[in-house]
């Protein structure tokens, strides 16, 4: 879920160590995805997508109604249609990732979600002519290798539909990362703002269609409004404040901390274990990051740009 603007310059110490502590509690922040749906009573994913993207997209509002000091509208329309095509594609992967938590498990999910970079790293290459270091080509393979090998053991368990889910949105951040950088966009919260709205109309078609109605627990109905606040809204926010004053190479470490986490909390709160091939899977999806990352580090940061 790393999607935020990076404006490399003069950075303090201090500046620095704020902006790792920033970037580092957004991940914490994104981490909490998974159990926040396994404690819900009834709400499917449909429904949760719907009343998650109400509040997601209220509280970017308001937020961009104060920075426009009252009138957020005129930051709206300086992007032009190229802001509500960048939230056409976060409405697949808000959706895809709404479904994989649902339909399978976390750490499956989380670990295909880790491979949102290399998936951009590629259509960037194939799209937008942007050049792929050899390592990351590595790392991509290494990654797509671990992402099979998880997937393929769920063919005959039922899972199968939530790691394809999970691909999806791996894939719907990565197109909106390569129209973030084709467009040369640096705002980022309006964009994500067009994709609460678009998402909280696809969700209520998908619960219309589905007949499960718009009635839910108050219990699932707070998580939803918390976690479109709290787990994306506020994540975005500081991590869009932190990553200004920390270098590509190193968000790409610290942005780890949602897949490692996500598990976790789930296996803590409600004992979901992973199988030995989602395990295999993850150890090598991070193995690969972890690689193009240090490899990254060692040149210099590119100029500002949107990661």
């Amino acid at each position: 879920m790393a999607v935020a603007e990076q404006t490399i310059g003069a950075t303090t110490p201090a500046n620095y160590r704020r902006g790792v502590l920033l970037v580092f509690l957004a991940g914490i922040f994104w981490s909490t995805q998974g159990v926040a749906i396994r404690m819900m009573e009834e709400a499917t994913a449909w429904q949760i997508l719907f009343y998650r993207s109400i509040a997601l997209s209220v509280f970017l509002f308001l937020v961009l109604a104060i920075r426009g000091r009252g009138n957020p509208f005129p930051i709206f329309k300086a992007l032009g249609f190229s802001a509500v095509l960048g939230g056409g594609c976060l409405v697949f992967a808000f959706a895809g990732g709404m479904v994989a938590v649902k339909e399978t498990t976390v750490a499956n999910a989380f670990f295909v979600f880790a491979s949102t970079p290399f998936f951009a790293a590629l259509l960037g290459r194939l799209l937008l002519g942007e050049t792929v270091r050899k390592a990351t080509w590595l790392a991509i393979a290494f990654a797509l290798a671990g992402i099979f090998i998880m997937v393929i053991g769920k063919l005959d368990s039922g899972k199968l539909t939530g790691n394809i889910a999970a691909l999806v949105s791996a894939l719907g951040f990565a197109l909106f990362t390569v129209i973030l950088r084709w467009k040369r966009l640096a705002d980022t919260l309006p964009i994500v703002c067009y994709g609460g709205i678009l998402a909280t109309v696809v969700g209520a078609v998908a619960v219309h269609l589905d007949g499960s109605g718009f009635a839910v627990p108050q219990l699932d109905l707070g998580l939803c409004f918390a976690m479109g606040v709290g787990q994306v809204g506020m994540g975005l926010l500081v991590f869009t404040i932190g990553s200004r004053h920390v270098p590509a190479g190193e968000l790409a470490l610290l942005s780890m901390i949602e897949a490692v986490l996500g598990p976790l909390w789930v296996y803590l709160a409600v004992g979901e274990t992973m199988s030995t091939e989602t395990a295999i899977g993850g150890v090598m999806i991070f193995s690969a990051i972890a690689f193009n990352a240090l490899s990254g580090m060692r040149k210099r940061p590119p100029p500002p740009v949107i990661p």
